[in-house]
């Protein structure tokens, strides 16, 4: 049986451009296999006879050979948890997906996820506003595949997907960003009517269904259909752009006016970070907001944004099980976040000693 272990995605890293308001880009295109019924219409058999091709195309090729698949019926539900946490899988793949699998590459910058909802995810998940990088890394991959595969394509509607949204070029951008100022001056509910306006949706930190907490929210395309792949990228990227624009000028705003203040939550929330001996994820997410935005003030320079991404993914559920060995309830993970938070905190002050 495959395991899966705790690691940093090359997301997580950080860098990239405009780090200090885009922590990640993330690209995805939605593939079905000619002849097979959708995924989530299949029969079990159906899917394994879809997860054998799959497998068969990929056998014996260069540009696989650092890839690792990972059966989901091989995994433990902690383990799926922690890779939906880490952005590599859907809670759909995790949770209803027959003869589903992860096929994940080394440096978990480009994942495949085998019967999801379609037959084959692509995506390829960087760091900072690095869209058209992404869409590369993504294309690359599913090139290769359609030289063995044949896709369902028709001439008028593109690549044909189980979800009508995706219909067209079956690609989803998006990008996840970090918008305390626009959160705290409550200029967010303007910017999210404006981007419904152009075609975008704007989710909370793990997609659709998921609240906006710690200042953190996704934006993407919501339609395919009648667009280039390269439309999509522009697009979406121009758009970025102009909320970065706004986020920057209410941070200013923001410095110009509550300097003190706003240095104050920042240390506060390293102390916090650093001695608390309960935290729920709620709290240690909007700490590490708090703590973020001190940092990319310029306010407070203990940490940096490799260290600060890691801490976002390994303070969730899943992930902090993962790390700890063992299955927790709920009152234990809270005790047992202090505990991973303070081990990460002390080996980073140790490296940059």
């Amino acid at each position: 049986m495959k395991q899966v272990q705790y690691s940093l995605s090359r997301w997580m890293e950080g860098g990239g451009p405009e780090a200090e308001i885009v922590i990640s880009s993330r690209v995805r295109a939605a593939r079905n296999i000619k002849g097979h019924p959708f995924s989530c219409l299949a029969s079990g058999q159906d899917n394994e006879i879809v997860m054998g091709k799959i497998k068969a195309a990929i056998s014996g090729k260069e540009e696989f050979s650092d890839f690792t698949c990972l059966p989901m019926d091989d995994i433990s539900d902690l383990e799926k948890q922690a890779l939906v946490e880490k952005h590599l899988i859907s809670p759909f793949l995790a949770r209803e997906s027959s003869c589903g699998a992860l096929l994940l590459r080394q440096d978990e910058a480009v994942s495949i996820m085998a019967n999801e909802e379609d037959h084959l995810r692509i995506q390829s998940l960087q760091p900072g506003l690095r869209l058209e990088e992404a869409w590369q890394e993504a294309e690359r991959y599913d090139d290769l595949l359609e030289s063995e595969l044949e896709y369902v394509f028709n001439e008028r509607y593109g690549y044909l997907t189980a979800c009508p949204t995706n219909v067209g070029t079956g690609l989803r951008a998006s990008v996840m960003l970090h918008l305390p100022a626009l959160i705290m001056t409550g200029q967010i509910n303007r910017f999210l009517g404006a981007l419904s306006q152009v075609g975008l949706t704007v989710r909370g930190l793990y997609g659709e269904g998921t609240e906006i907490v710690g200042n953190l929210v996704q934006v993407s395309n919501q339609v395919t259909l009648g667009h280039t792949e390269e439309e999509i990228i522009s697009n979406l990227g121009s758009l970025i752009g102009q909320v970065i624009e706004q986020e920057q000028n209410a941070r200013q705003v923001m410095l110009d006016k509550k300097r003190a203040e706003l240095a104050d939550k920042a240390w506060r929330a390293l102390g916090l970070l650093k001695y608390a001996q309960i935290l729920s994820s709620q709290e240690a997410i909007e700490l590490l907001s708090d703590l973020r935005l001190g940092y990319d003030l310029g306010l407070i320079n203990e940490v940096d944004h490799k260290l600060l991404n890691e801490l976002l993914i390994l303070i969730r559920p899943g992930c902090l099980q993962l790390l700890a060995g063992r299955e927790l309830e709920n009152s234990e993970r809270n005790l047992e976040r202090p505990v991973q938070i303070k081990e990460v905190l002390e080996r980073y002050c140790k490296g940059n000693n």
